[in-house]
This record gives structure tokens, C-alpha cells and sequence, in this order.
């Protein structure tokens, strides 16, 4: 049983994948206006009626970042006022996620702040992918929807035909989502053993597990400067990796993180269009970048028709 009609709206950050999204679904983008005041303040109005509906709204909150997220605020504030039925947020991409505890004196959760602004702006259901934390689901008093990309990743690497296939986590944290990977592959497993300085910076102190003469795949969930990537690429190489490339869901990619990559030991770089890939990054031949809009549109349908979501939880 449903609840009214299905509405897809989308804001400024990802409208290519809303795009995605709503030709699998076989609807339209519903019709809205969203600009800006002269001092930058968001305007955005609903050019239909809404009344009664079931209102889905995609917007991954990537750079700019705060931009991004009010956006979304404002927009779901927009849709509350005019009686929608229930309001999903889609993001697919989830700013703020790293900082999800207390981990020195005097700094915020930001991700449970996040939680709170989007549930205080009238949102009743969140659906997500591959949160950098799995707990952040526990931030929100509403039901949370958290995909993985796994399968989309994981079929495109099998694809690839590699022999003596090595899976490698970048830290030891991520060795839980590089052991799931190599199952599913029937892949070895290596673990990059990280220490971070003062400054943030990472510094590759040993590899675990046997590399040599392997094709290694570095798996993380985010690459963002991709100084960790450049790095484990260095050390992989260094300890006999015959090929190196590298996979993220979330191709964050700030600051230098192309010019690393170009210049780095790594023939390809793989994440998702979870978030949109602009100048630089969309121009880099190193960087293949595979669709997750079929993905959310299913559960997006599951979710209207108030089936079953488990199911691709993989």
C-alpha cells in the first residue's frame, strides 16, 4: 500500500543522477525553482501540487558542503508546508560523517548534528549509502535506509577477469569491508598498517599479507585528498604488487587529489556517481566512474510501495 503518488525532486548538488534515478523509476522530475538571493541565501519554490504525495528528494551533500545541506533544509521545509504525505531524503552521499564521536577534548559530533537539522527541517525518512560509520543510523530519530555499493563495485571488478587478485584495505579499519569484498571475489586479503601524525597526515608503516606479484585493488569507502591511496599504491608497488588500482564508493576528491592520482602508481581509480565528478575529475582518464541510480531507484520504489528494502542490503 502506497501513500499517494511518487514526486522526485532534486536539488543542485547531483541533478544528473536524480536524472538517473527517475528514468528507471519511468517518472518525471517534478517541477520546482531553486536559485539564489544576491547574498547567496537559498530560494526555492514547488511549481506543482504536492498535497497528499509521497516526496522523494535527492541531494548528496558534497562540496559545497553547508551549501548543499541548507539547501536540502530549506527544500524539505518547502515540502512539510505544502502537506506532503512523507518526505525521503536521498543522499547518497552523507557530509559531515567523519566526524561521528568525540575522539579528542573540546570537538563536535557533527553527524548528530546533521541528523537533528534534518529531522527538525520535517524529513521522515532518510535513504543513504555506505555511511563512513554504520552507527550514524542510531544519530536519527527516523527510519534510515543505508545502501551499499558494493554489488555495482564488485560486478565491475569481477568483470575485469583478474588472476591472483589481492584485495587491500587502506587502514585497519576498513578491513571488514576489504575481507567482504575478497570473499565475494574469491580474492586474497591484504591490510595496509597506518599511522597518523599529529597533522593528519598518514605514513604507511608495513604491509600485511602477500602482495608479490599480484594485481592489488585498494577498497575504501571515501577518497578525499587521496594521500592514504597515493601512499598504499607506493607501498604495494614496493613489496612486488604486479598491477595497482583503487576503488571508493564516495569520490570525494578535493584539493590535490587529482594531481595525485595522475601521478601516482595507479592504472585506475573506481568510485560511484554518488557524488558529481566536475572539471578536473571528470576530465581524468584515470577514473572510471560507475552508476548507483539503479540501485537507489529500486529502493526508492520499495520503499513508495512499502515493500521490502532488505533485499539489497548487501
Amino acid at each position: 500500500m502506497s501513500r499517494g503518488q511518487l514526486k522526485l525532486f532534486t536539488g543542485s548538488a547531483h541533478p544528473g543522477l536524480a536524472q538517473e534515478i527517475a528514468d528507471h523509476l519511468g517518472v518525471r522530475l517534478g517541477q520546482a525553482r531553486l536559485r539564489r538571493f544576491p547574498d547567496t541565501e537559498v530560494s526555492f519554490q514547488i511549481d506543482e501540487n504536492i498535497r497528499g504525495t509521497d516526496v522523494f528528494v535527492v541531494q548528496p551533500t558534497s562540496a559545497p558542503v553547508d551549501a548543499h545541506l541548507i539547501e536540502l533544509c530549506v527544500m524539505i521545509d518547502a515540502f512539510r508546508r505544502s502537506s506532503a504525505s512523507r518526505i525521503t531524503a536521498v543522499i547518497p552521499y552523507y557530509g559531515y560523517a567523519r566526524q561521528d564521536r568525540k575522539d579528542k577534548p573540546r570537538v563536535p559530533i557533527s553527524a548528530k548534528l546533521v541528523a537533528n537539522l534534518l529531522g527538525a527541517a520535517g524529513t521522515n525518512r532518510v535513504l543513504t549509502m555506505d555511511l563512513h560509520k554504520a552507527q550514524i543510523q542510531g544519530f536519527f530519530d527516523i527510519p534510515v535506509d543505508h545502501l551499499f555499493a558494493a554489488p555495482v563495485i564488485i560486478d565491475y571488478l569481477a568483470r575485469l577477469g583478474y588472476d591472483e587478485l589481492t584485495i587491500v584495505s587502506p587502514d585497519a579499519g576498513g578491513a571488514e569491508r576489504a575481507r567482504a569484498y575478497a570473499k565475494r571475489l574469491g580474492a586474497e586479503l591484504a591490510i595496509i598498517d597506518k599511522r597518523r601524525s599529529e597533522d593528519g597526515t598518514a605514513e604507511v608503516m608495513n604491509v600485511i599479507g602477500d602482495v608479490g606479484g599480484r594485481v592489488c585493488i585498494i577498497q575504501d569507502d571515501i577518497i578525499d585528498t587521496a594521500g592514504t591511496i597515493v601512499k598504499a599504491a607506493t607501498a604495494l608497488c614496493e613489496n612486488g604488487a604486479s598491477r595497482v588500482l583503487a576503488g571508493a564508493v564516495h569520490g570525494v576528491l578535493s584539493g590535490p587529489a587529482i594531481e595525485r592520482i595522475e601521478a601516482a602508481a595507479v592504472e585506475r581509480l573506481i568510485v560511484t556517481n554518488t557524488i558529481a565528478l566536475n572539471g578536473e575529475g571528470a576530465r581524468c582518464g584515470k577514473i572510471v566512474v560507475l552508476s548507483v541510480a539503479s540501485l537507489l531507484a529500486r529502493a526508492i520504489q520499495s520503499i513508495h510501495e512499502e515493500t521490502s528494502v532488505s533485499s539489497l542490503f548487501v
